[in-house]
């Protein structure tokens, strides 16, 4: 489990983050969401360590992050930035393997090529691997940093708005890969998400932000109704129960 206990962050007299309490269920997939500077990216950073909160503790299974390594904390949870940029020539394989590098330490074994194997086969990019970043289209390299946290094989993994720049086909196949490693690998799975429905159909539990402080929390079930959202996001919605799912109507 990771916990959150009294988070606050802010810059000069600005508060970001105001107080948070939460705990986020092992095994799950739960996505953060909000409008605009809720707060949601400064909390998945606070969490990688990207970030140092003002005040509050952050626990996994127990143990304050701030004790581990940063060696061991590579280990056990891996994070992906809304925006990536690598100003080097690498090739789709290459850059899934800087994932394996708190394994490895540089020294690629046959365990860790398999993990690379897999990750490019999960993400689809194993007929195109030796293709240059470069190359290749900004939802191709989007997939290719989303197979390097794969590769980097830890139980928590947290990804700021992974859905940027694909299209619908490789979204939906991106969640599903989620979904996958949380249901059959263990894994917890943390997210940004602005797409409401992504976020209803695929998370076991939502956490909606709104100026900095926690708003609702729960199973998606109960945060995707319309009065809910509407206390979010200051706007109306129509929900509609559709294939066990519940999909958002709100361009009225």
């Amino acid at each position: 489990m990771l916990e959150l206990k009294d988070i606050s962050k802010s810059y000069g007299e600005h508060m970001v983050l105001d107080d948070l309490n939460l705990s986020i269920e092992k095994g799950s997939i739960t996505s953060f969401i909000g409008a605009n500077g809720a707060g949601k990216s400064t909390l998945l950073s606070i969490i990688a360590r990207l970030i140092r909160q003002n005040e509050g503790d952050i626990y996994i299974e127990g143990e304050d992050i701030a004790k581990i390594k940063d060696k061991d904390m590579a280990k056990r949870l891996s994070f992906l930035k809304q925006s990536n940029f690598i100003n080097i020539k690498l090739t789709i394989r290459e850059l899934v393997a800087f994932g394996r590098f708190p394994h490895s330490r540089g020294r690629l074994s046959k365990e860790d090529n398999g993990a690379i194997d897999e990750a490019l086969d999960f993400l689809a990019l194993a007929d195109i691997q030796h293709k240059y970043l470069d190359q290749i289209s900004g939802g191709q390299r989007q997939r290719a940093f989303i197979a390097m946290v794969v590769a980097q094989n830890t139980d928590y993994i947290l990804l700021d708005e992974p859905l940027n720049n694909l299209d619908m086909k490789h979204s939906v196949q991106i969640m599903k890969v989620l979904k996958s490693l949380s249901n059959d690998m263990g894994k917890t799975i943390i997210l940004v998400m602005h797409d409401i429905n992504f976020a209803s159909c695929y998370s076991d539990n939502i956490v909606a932000l709104r100026d900095g402080k926690i708003v609702k929390c729960g199973k998606t079930g109960d945060i995707i109704e319309r009065a809910c959202l509407k206390e979010i996001f200051d706007m109306d919605f129509d929900v509609h129960d559709i294939n066990d799912c519940k999909f958002c109507v709100y361009f009225q």
